[in-house]
């Protein structure tokens, strides 16, 4: 079994096949995976959970997560569907062996953030209670899926502003944050003030880093032609893991931090996997390397 409190794995999409896809990549040494469902979910989550329990049988490897990516805020079915969504992965979470639910919070289409709240509280309220009830935690993701503060059509959980309007307006425990740096950091934010500030509120950690090309910010400014920020995978990018993982650690952090791949401009394609077992490995070491007991205290 794994002994590190702070898991280092990947994100899998729940909606092809995911038993497969973990039974090929868990020899790589990813030690949790991140199930993933767009917009809605229609699998059979039971058959699922059994499928992926089966492939890691015996690993110590785990789900850390099962998430459903949609807009649970709106009045339109496909809101509909992903309140359902969330509603069957909060009611499922126990049998993948997890207690963490994830997606983005949602928002009222092209209206201010703030304007967004009232549903908020009406719809995450219920499922809040609900998941309190099965022992599950819910958090979102901080993307802002190209939306700004003013207007948008997917997430209202994008920077500190809003958590705090929205973590004010339901104050639940079992409500926090699946945060990355990487989605701050491409608005010129600097990630690791809200890091140490909202860490309690932390439950998952996507592992993905950004770069930023100042050199372009300066000749052409962030509305010009020239793109000046890139996604990237950790220890490809500007982020220091390491003192990431070390404000993880101070906060009490024990989780995952799950590689959200698929996002690099140089190792994608027939690189892609390459690139994720590189920032695998960079992570590990970023966390302290392996467990090593202190024989200090073991003889204290």
């Amino acid at each position: 079994m794994y002994s590190e409190d702070i898991r280092i794995g990947t994100l899998v999409n729940g909606d092809n096949d995911p038993a497969g896809y973990i039974k090929q990549i868990l020899p790589y040494g990813f030690e949790s995976f991140s199930l993933t469902f767009w917009q809605k979910v229609d699998a059979d989550l039971a058959r699922v959970a059994a499928e992926v329990r089966e492939v890691l049988a015996g690993s110590g490897a785990v789900v850390s997560s099962i998430s459903c990516f949609g807009n649970p805020l709106e009045y339109h079915a496909d809101a509909q569907r992903a309140r359902d969504g969330w509603a069957a992965l909060i009611d499922a979470a126990e049998l993948f062996g997890c207690d963490i639910v994830t997606g983005f919070s949602g928002r009222l289409i092209d209206k201010p953030i703030d304007e967004s709240v009232p549903r908020y509280v009406e719809v995450y309220g219920d499922l809040g209670r609900r998941a309190a009830d099965k022992g599950v935690r819910l958090a979102f993701e901080n993307c802002d899926m190209g939306g700004s503060w003013q207007k948008g059509d997917w997430n209202m959980a994008q920077t500190p502003d809003a958590w705090e309007l929205m973590f004010n307006a339901l104050p639940l425990d079992n409500i926090g944050l699946q945060w990355e740096p990487c989605h701050q950091m491409v608005k010129l934010i600097d990630p690791m003030p809200q890091l140490r500030k909202y860490v309690k509120k932390i439950f998952n950690v996507h592992g993905k880093d950004a770069t930023i090309l100042w050199d372009v910010i300066r000749e052409h400014g962030i509305l010009g032609p020239k793109q000046f920020a890139y996604h990237r995978t950790p220890g490809f990018g500007d982020s220091n893991w390491t003192n990431i993982i070390s404000i993880l650690r101070q906060g009490g952090f024990k989780g995952s931090i799950d590689i959200e791949g698929w996002h690099d401009p140089v190792y994608r394609e027939e690189l892609e996997m390459m690139g994720q077992v590189q920032g695998m490995t960079y992570l590990k070491a970023c966390r302290g390397g392996s467990f090593v007991p202190n024989p200090a205290l073991a003889n204290a």
